[in-house]
Formats: C-alpha cells, structure tokens, sequence
C-alpha cells in the first residue's frame, strides 16, 4: 500500500478526516474534520496565531466575512483573471487543466491523464478560461444586481479592512494585519486527499513595508516560514524552496517563492511567501500618510498543512504504528488507563488522576483491551505520553508514564505527573 494509502486510511479510522456527506456518496474533493482532525487542526491554528499574533506587537488579526460586495472582485483582478485553462475531452466528457494534460512531465496526478477511458489517447477540445470563483446570489431574485462570491482568498478581506484595521490600532509601518479564514476555489482538477480541494482554510499575513525595505522583509519572512515548518516537526530534508519564473508570477507578484513539501505524490507547494507591491491598496484606493505601503505576503494553508504533519509524522515501527506528530500538535497530550479494567479500586484511583489532567491538558481515557493494545492505539493517534495505574498506585501514589516514540517508561508521583507532562511538551 502507498504512503498516501496509509495516510487516507489512518485519518479515517482514527477520526482525523472523513469524506463529507458520506452516507450520501460523498461529494467529490470535500472532506470532514472528525474528533482528532479538529483538534489537530485547531492546535494548528492556535500555535500559528500565537506566534504570528499574540507574541508579536507589530501584527494585529482581524476576521473579514467570505461574501463581500461584488466590486471587491472586480477592483481586484479577480472577477477578470482568476482563471484557468479548461480542456474537455470529446470522448470521455472529462475535464482538465491544460497544463496538465499529457506531454507535461510524467507525475503520479498526470498519468491518470494520459489514455482516455474509451481507449486510445484523449481528443481535446480548444482551451477555453474557467473560472475558479464560485458564485451565489443574495435575497429571492437570482440575476446580476444580486450576484456575490465566495471568496478564492482571505487576503482581499484584509486588504478592504486595511484603514480600519490600523485607524484603530495606530500601527506604524511595519505592521502586519493577520488572519485566518475559509476560501473556496472550483478547481477543475482537486484531488491527492486534501491537498487540493474546493474548501479550505487559509492562515495568512499581510505585512505592509515602504517599497525600499521589501527585499529585507521579504528575507525576513523566509525565514520567519521556515522556523515554522521546522518547529512544527516537519524535518528540513523534506522540503525545499522553489522561487517562482517570471511565467508564473501573478498579476500583483514581483516575487514569490514556495515552500514545497515531498508528499507521496510528488514534491508540491506546500506554504508561499509573495512580494505583491503596492497592487492591491492601489487599486482599492487605499493609502497611509499620503503613500502607498507595499506588501509582502506570507501565506499557509491549513489543509497542505495538516497533510504535512500527517506523512511526516506517520512511522511503521515493528509491529506498530506511530504517528510521530510535535507534541505541541498532538491531540491528546496524555492518555490515562486503568492497569485492569475489572478493578473498581484501579478504575476510581485511576479517573481521579483522569480528572487531574483534564483540568489542564488535553486528555484521553482508555479502558478497553489489554494494556498493551492501549498503548499503540494512542502511539497511533500521536499521543506523547500514556499513564498507568497499577497496584503499586495505591500504596505508594506514582504511576508509571510511557513515552512515545522511545516507549520507556518512568515512575512518577501523581501529584507531579501534570508538570512532568507539560515540561515536555
């Protein structure tokens, strides 16, 4: 079985991702957050917000709505070119990007493109522009004067807040506006799990700068990305850095890099960092003591992300499987068992200690099987440390905590075993 195999299987049988609407055939590239993908999806987002929010004085957050006024879009460039090249094959009805239909270079999202499903090559259609927005209407009337859409990034919300974001802070430049929020792209040709898929989260930053000091914000922020993708326990051999060509910039770009990360798939981006100038405040009217700031923009994708921290986490080790994640991103910092689950005299010692941690730490309770078999379904979920309550418990008041990835196991007292947890973590 292929590592993505692996992934895709883990995330459903151990309640990190489902396919949305399941019980109803799903629909095609959107996927559900189960009991352990949402809090490792909100760890996430809690860790990045405290670091690029909370413990910096020259970032602020803001939250803007998915629907805005229409001209957003058009003032934007979006409504005009955020489009793709379609392509249909004759045969097969099959739609795809053009640039990657066959005689692009041989990938595993490429290879599936290259003989069509009724025999022989494919017969495609002239290439034609897609539109990746999606479009909705407001009140009862469904025409122009009602038309608005979902939203393809956060970044325009921010951009629109811009005045009132710093009229109310009184930010000085530099300065960033942060914030985390759902998109949603019709892409033509989602796929490789949550990778690429038509909802998503993005956590993004615009940091506004004097156009002279961009080259020295713009290092600032590679930096700043890769302490993270490293302190997230994403090991450096897994990813590089690829600056953009000049065919590939976008519209409002001068210069853009991506983090990509080595899925099982292929290497592909995993976070970008893009110097957009002034584009945006310009063509929106905006300004800030008679200038124009420029903006460097350093974007992270939750879903890229969460997959991220998936396929570098997941280990076969022996007869077991691990799920190596940082412990700062783990679901469950500390699980809590009974030694035997007939006792009552363990099972009592043992939810007092359960409610101890609870008041503190994420915690798990497990009480099914033999111990043994508690340990690798929590060392399957990336649970950092397991404790047990024995006998021994309750006469000298220690239990035993087993680490994760080394498995050995130290005897601590239970007064102590929430300080020994969070000193490690």
């Amino acid at each position: 079985m292929e590592l993505i195999d692996k992934i895709v299987s883990l995330a459903k049988r151990r309640g990190f991702i489902f396919q949305s609407s399941e019980i109803y055939g799903g629909l095609a590239n959107t996927w559900d957050y189960g009991p352990l993908g949402v809090e490792l999806a909100n760890n996430i987002k809690r860790l990045w917000w405290k670091r690029f929010v909370q413990d910096r004085e020259d970032v602020v957050g803001i939250s803007s709505a998915i629907l805005m006024n229409p001209k957003v879009w058009q003032v934007s460039g979006h409504l005009k070119g955020f489009t793709d090249p379609l392509v249909e094959c004759k045969k097969c009805h099959k739609r795809f990007r053009e640039d990657q239909i066959p005689g692009m270079p041989a990938d595993s999202q490429s290879d599936r493109f290259r003989e069509c499903i009724w025999g022989g090559k494919h017969e495609f259609t002239e290439a034609r522009k897609f539109s990746l927005m999606f479009k909705t209407f407001v009140g009862p009337v469904e025409d122009a004067n009602s038309t608005v859409y979902l939203r393809p990034e956060t970044a325009q919300g921010t951009f629109v807040n811009f005045e009132n974001a710093q009229r109310t802070t009184r930010l000085k430049l530099p300065f960033g506006i942060a914030q985390i929020g759902k998109a949603f792209r019709n892409e033509i040709t989602p796929g490789n799990f949550i990778f690429r898929v038509l909802e998503f989260e993005q956590m993004e930053i615009e940091y506004f700068i004097r156009e002279e000091d961009w080259q020295k914000y713009f290092d600032y922020w590679q930096e700043q990305m890769q302490h993270w993708i490293l302190d997230i326990g994403i090991k450096k051999e897994n990813f590089a850095v690829r600056e953009h060509e000049k065919s590939e910039l976008s519209h409002y770009s001068k210069k853009t890099i991506d983090f990509e990360y080595k899925y099982p798939f292929g290497q592909k981006e995993l976070y970008g960092l893009a110097y957009r100038t002034d584009f945006d405040l310009r063509a929106h009217k905006l300004s800030y003591e008679d200038m124009i700031p420029h903006v460097i923009e350093p974007s992270f994708g939750l879903e890229r992300t969460v997959l991220a921290v998936l396929c570098d986490g997941y280990h076969e080790d022996n007869d077991r499987i691990v799920l190596r994640l940082t412990p700062a991103l783990a679901p469950y910092k500390v699980a809590v068992f009974p030694l035997l689950a007939n006792k009552p005299e363990l099972v009592q010692k043992a939810r007092e200690v359960f409610a101890l941690l609870q008041k503190d730490l994420p915690t798990a309770w497990d009480s099914r099987g033999n111990i043994g078999k508690r340990y690798y379904s929590q060392d399957e979920i990336g649970t950092p440390f397991c404790v047990t309550i024995d006998f021994e418990t309750l006469k000298d008041k220690a239990i035993t905590v087993r680490e994760r990835d080394s498995m050995k196991q130290e005897r601590v007292k239970i007064e102590e075993v929430g300080g020994y947890v969070r000193a490690k973590i």
